[in-house]
């Protein structure tokens, strides 16, 4: 029987039990696309390495002897539309059956079930063998329950999988290390120089630039630097167990000016297309630890692996179990613009200045920078969170919507109302002060609230405490704040939310 696979761009996993066994009557086929390039504006390097990835397995596959038909962008048989693409080739093909992997994300997912229903040939869907959870599983753990506690569903998957686990009690004596990775980067912990695979791609970045895809972001060279295949996630791996591991947990929250990457992985893009499991991730890093580790702390170890069999999966899990509502809440009511800074990162507010260009140069931001940083800053400017969502899904590496979705629209922003986070992740300049050294080159002043130069998170955060007290004045996790906010002097309030009034009013004139 005529079969024709698809793959997806981010499905590009060979050990996928797809490619054991090699069939003449089997042909796979990836697209290149302008409906994916075009549903956001993303940043330049998301799509080279997007492409350059799906390339490299296209040649990939025909060099373990599969039949593969690849469309780039500019074929002339490519209609830019996945399911036009397909009609396509089973008439060109005579295709008899069609084959797909579960897509990730809901705008595919939904889709392919249309397009399968509207077709007379055989459909067969696949697992993608990836993640440690199936898509339900998280929504069956929290049958019945008004909370979704992440804490909750990683001890389950500890316990499931053996992970930290010695007997039935959490290797160490904790389930969760977190107090011990909140530390500032004291700078004496030298940082590796990052990895660079060069990937080269010019022949891609003159085909965008031929097709007029618009972009956002910078590529200072013509290569990519993120691993594109199996072979370079494994090489990013022992490279992050064998020089940043040892201090990884400590330094996972800090922020620093001359920093990009401090000891992060540098995984997220290969782990979110499917070059790498998380379950080659954990194990290998485990078994790393187990021979080479007498001087690495298990609060390195267990912060690095809750990140990934708790937080990844848990989002997974959330996404599929909240969507398509989900895309749509708005708890808070917030409906302001986007500042104009985000797209070119000139502000003089200095931690996001740093955290914007990063992202515009890296096409990257580790947590903190995005939940802190930037996502604190939309957050109280109360900005809409469909602009939030479009802006980190466009503008990092890693950023497919299963996991930005419900970290962007429910963890940084609140709109979910507390499915996802218990209470919103907002601060003053505090904060951002205790992690990293931004506010010492800032030009305003973190310890000022009202005055010509202080700075801006602070009159933004008592603001937004008031403006949005009928929402949050009840959540048990804002209660001491609220008891702040209402001791506070009138008049010394209504001059932070003048001060206030003013940063959401013109936000690009600071």
């Amino acid at each position: 029987m005529k079969t024709l696979r698809l793959i997806l761009g981010d499905q590009l996993n060979t050990k996928h039990s797809w490619y054991k066994t090699k069939d003449k009557n089997i042909t796979y086929c990836i697209f290149e696309m302008k409906q994916e390039t075009n549903y956001v504006t993303h940043h330049i390097q998301k799509i080279v390495g997007f492409f350059s990835a799906m390339r490299n397995f296209s040649k990939w596959l025909e060099s373990e002897g599969h039949n593969i038909i690849y469309f780039n962008l500019d074929h002339k048989n490519n209609t830019q539309d996945l399911t036009e693409n397909l009609k396509f080739l089973f008439n060109e093909n005579q295709i008899e059956k069609f084959e797909y992997q579960l897509p990730d994300e809901f705008r595919l997912d939904k889709q392919l079930n249309l397009f399968t229903k509207s077709i007379s040939i055989k459909t067969e869907v696949y697992c993608t063998e990836h993640f440690y959870t199936k898509r339900s599983d998280l929504s069956e753990f929290f049958k019945g329950k008004k909370q979704f506690l992440m804490e909750n569903f990683y001890r389950d998957m500890r316990k499931k999988h053996d992970i930290l686990i010695v007997g039935k009690q959490p290797e160490g004596g904790k389930w969760n290390f977190d107090k011990s990775n909140r530390n500032k980067w004291n700078e004496k912990d030298a940082i590796p120089p990052f990895k660079n695979f060069n990937n080269p791609i010019s022949d891609i970045l003159e085909l965008i630039k031929k097709e007029n895809i618009k972009t956002i972001g910078n590529l200072k060279d013509h290569n990519f630097s993120y691993p594109i295949n199996r072979t370079q996630a494994l090489e990013q791996l022992k490279y992050f167990c064998e020089h940043l591991l040892i201090h990884f947990g400590d330094y996972q929250d800090a922020m620093h000016t001359e920093q990009a990457y401090l000891f992060h992985s540098r995984l997220s893009f290969a782990m979110n297309i499917k070059a790498i499991s998380p379950k080659d991730i954990v194990t290998t890093v485990l078994n790393y630890w187990r021979k080479h580790g007498d001087n690495i702390n298990i609060s390195q170890v267990e912060g690095f692996i809750r990140q990934i069999i708790g937080w990844r999966e848990y989002m997974r899990g959330m996404y599929w179990h909240l969507m398509p509502e989900y895309k749509t809440l708005n708890y808070l009511e917030n409906t302001n613009k986007l500042p104009d800074f985000f797209w070119t990162g000139k502000t003089k507010m200095n931690c996001l200045s740093k955290a914007i260009n990063n992202s515009l140069d890296n096409s990257y931001a580790h947590h903190i920078q995005r939940l802190m940083v930037t996502g604190n800053y939309a957050l109280l400017t109360q900005i809409d969170p469909d602009q939030v969502d479009a802006w980190y899904l466009g503008i990092y590496v890693d950023a497919v919507e299963w996991v930005q979705l419900p970290n962007t629209r429910g963890m940084s922003q609140f709109a979910d109302g507390g499915k996802i986070a218990t209470k919103p992740y907002v601060s003053s300049g505090s904060y951002i002060n205790k992690m990293g050294n931004y506010c010492s080159n800032c030009s305003y002043n973190v310890k000022e609230k009202v005055t010509d130069n202080a700075c801006p998170f602070n009159s933004l955060y008592w603001n937004f405490l008031d403006d949005k007290r009928a929402y949050l004045q009840d959540n048990f996790r804002m209660k001491m704040m609220y008891s702040l906010l209402n001791k506070m002097n009138p008049e010394d309030l209504h001059k932070i939310k003048l001060k206030a009034k003013d940063i959401i009013e013109h936000p690009d004139n600071y």
